[in-house]
């Protein structure tokens, strides 16, 4: 482990984000850096660090041609790829603040946040997401330069330029200019309790710092492989996935996404994974799907297995006993884990997991069968990592201890406080949000409630202001949400749902009178009880909550919908004396139509 460990390019050695890429390519210029799939000739291609310093070079040359100058900001809107890191370290070695951007997010929002940024520059992929910018390109003054990997033919847009048209031969010597590591960045932005996002401001050490502290979580090296599919605009991955590969000196191989991940597996065959839970739930839904459909003897095997393996891991953090059926360890390791283990590739030595909460059972399943599962705790606010279990003191319970640096506390209304060099600069532009969140004392509250052990281990108990958490992390603002919806006097009252879940979905009162106008207008009978249920009506009604949704940014897409004829009132015991809707009540009255608008996911 030490001989690994001396891989490692300490933050003094760094001092800025830049830094460390300059210091990776000093070291181990002929190792693989990147490995992405080559569309044109169908196979998967690496890309050594002094490959990638050449390219980010020529895009430095381009940028400062263009005029750029420290400060200035500059917009990333691409899936993840080589491309992104090159754009990314070509800005930051020129000074530049990065403003990553969700491929999906939808037009309105990414015009906000690229003038509320006051961005200079933007990256996207092609032809798909420019027929979306184009709607709102009037709105993007600001812009002096919008860049494509891919032609765009016949765009009419004379800011638009492709690569192959912006980008010199040559670029000369990668420039670093002398920064202030405590200087920004970047600036992600995040949903929060409004209906516009906050742009956290994150400094060079800010980042750094927190990709040292995850280092101590788990040890990686020039041998590691890591498969990349959560996105880089996300905090987690750009922060564990990127910046910690570099001072590792790890390869990274981007997915080709979701669709594609279960051969990308196969094909990378890597060694560690970061993910938010929605990922390991998606493997472990597939695996409960074949065995449904195998003989019973199967199952029984694969519960056995499960037991067995959960209770050695218990034993060896421990905490259990030894137990007579781990002489059956070796038989149903061959017959169950290692078949299972395979279809991550076969090489998965640990499996990180943040963003949201992993279900028990999920978690106990992949530690059973062998794989180390080791959940966090974090929020973009600190860069994010703050807690993390261990390979040698995991407690899946819990998301582990502070990582090295850190500090974390209970505060007031037994808030999660945060404290360390990992935490933001503040909102930009935002000083009401900023003094909300972050004291003059430097303690930052996660708004997250929570306990914390006598060794240290945080507990998350719940959330001081109603958010929901999606399986992928992204964070929803309900309230907000609920109260744009029933601008549509189609709704009487609304709750947003999909806490834990892929996806968000709503169940809505609808009001009487419009109701028999919207059932008249499809043609349809208001009275019969399949209408409220058919297909037909949970499409427009998805239609108009899209319209009145369309000013919030790309989490807050509605994909399923139910409709009750029943108000819920004080007296049926869904309101409070106050008014206020009992989220828990409605869940209990609606169950089943909440577990159908979910099934299969």
């Amino acid at each position: 482990m030490a001989q690994v460990a001396s891989h490692l390019i300490p933050v003094e050695a760094a001092v800025t984000l830049d830094g460390l890429f300059r210091e990776r390519v000093m070291r181990t210029p002929d190792l693989a850096a990147y490995r992405a799939y080559n569309e044109p000739h169908a196979n998967w291609r690496d890309y050594t660090w002094g490959q990638i310093n050449h390219q980010v070079a020529r895009w430095q040359a381009a940028l400062e041609r263009d005029g750029l100058k420290a400060g200035d900001r500059v917009a990333v809107m691409l899936r993840n790829s080589p491309e992104w890191v090159i754009y990314d370290q070509a800005a930051l070695g020129l000074g530049l603040v990065v403003v990553p951007l969700y491929t999906q997010d939808r037009p309105e929002n990414v015009a906000y946040i690229l003038n509320d940024a006051g961005c200079k520059v933007l990256l996207i992929e092609g032809a798909e997401q420019w027929q979306q910018l184009a709607e709102v390109k009037d709105h993007l003054g600001g812009l002096a330069r919008m860049l494509t990997v891919k032609p765009v033919p016949g765009s009419g847009e004379p800011r638009l330029m492709s690569l192959d048209q912006w980008l010199p031969e040559q670029g000369g010597e990668t420039r670093h200019v002398p920064r202030d590591p405590r200087a920004l960045a970047t600036i992600v932005y995040t949903s929060g309790t409004t209906g516009r996002p906050k742009g956290v401001m994150l400094s060079h050490h800010n980042i750094l710092s927190n990709a040292a502290a995850s280092c101590s979580v788990l040890v990686a090296g020039h041998d590691d492989v890591f498969l990349s599919f959560l996105p880089l605009s996300h905090a987690f991955e750009r922060t564990c996935g990127y910046y910690l590969t570099i001072m590792t000196g790890s390869t990274t191989a981007y997915s080709r996404g979701i669709p594609h991940l279960a051969e990308d597996l196969q094909a990378i065959r890597p060694t560690l994974l970061i993910s938010v839970p929605r990922i390991y739930e998606r493997v472990y839904g597939a695996i409960r799907a074949k065995l449904d459909e195998g003989p019973p003897l199967r199952k029984k095997l694969f519960q056995l297995a499960v037991e067995t393996g959960y209770a050695r891991f218990e034993r060896a953090q421990g905490r259990g006993p030894w137990k007579p059926s781990f002489l059956l360890w070796p038989v149903l390791n061959a017959l169950v884990a290692k078949k299972i283990l395979a279809r991550l590739g076969g090489r998965v030595r640990a499996a990180i997991s943040g963003g949201a909460a992993l279900p028990p059972e999920v978690s106990r399943v992949f530690l059973g069968l062998g794989l180390t599962v080791l959940q966090g705790f974090g929020m973009t606010e600190s860069s994010p990592v703050a807690c993390a279990n261990r390979p040698d003191d995991n407690l899946p319970a819990s998301v582990g201890t502070a990582v090295p640096d850190v500090q974390v506390r209970i505060g007031e209304n037994n808030a999660l406080m945060i404290k360390g060099p990992n935490v933001m600069l503040g909102y930009w532009n935002n000083p009401e949000a900023t003094k909300a969140i972050l004291g003059a004392d430097g303690w930052l509250n996660s708004g997250d409630t929570a306990r914390i052990d006598g060794q240290g281990h945080v507990f998350i108990t719940g959330r001081l202001k109603e958010i929901i958490v999606l399986s992928n992390g992204e964070k929803v603002p309900p309230v907000d949400i609920e109260t744009a919806i029933v601008r549509d006097r189609l709704f009487e009252q609304v709750m947003l749902l999909g806490e834990g879940k892929p996806y968000l979905s709503v169940m809505a009162v609808v009001n009487g009178e419009h109701w028999k106008t919207l059932c008249a207008e499809a043609g349809l009978d208001p009275g019969a009880p399949a209408t409220m249920r058919s297909q037909e009506i949970e499409d427009i009604v998805l239609r108009r909550i899209g319209l009145q949704l369309r000013e919030f940014p790309g989490y807050a897409q509605v994909r399923r919908a139910t409709l009750t004829a029943e108000a819920w009132t004080l007296e049926n015991g869904m309101l409070t004396p106050t008014m206020k809707l009992k989220r828990a009540k409605v869940m209990e009255r609606f169950n089943k139509e909440i577990d159908n608008m979910y099934a299969g996911h």
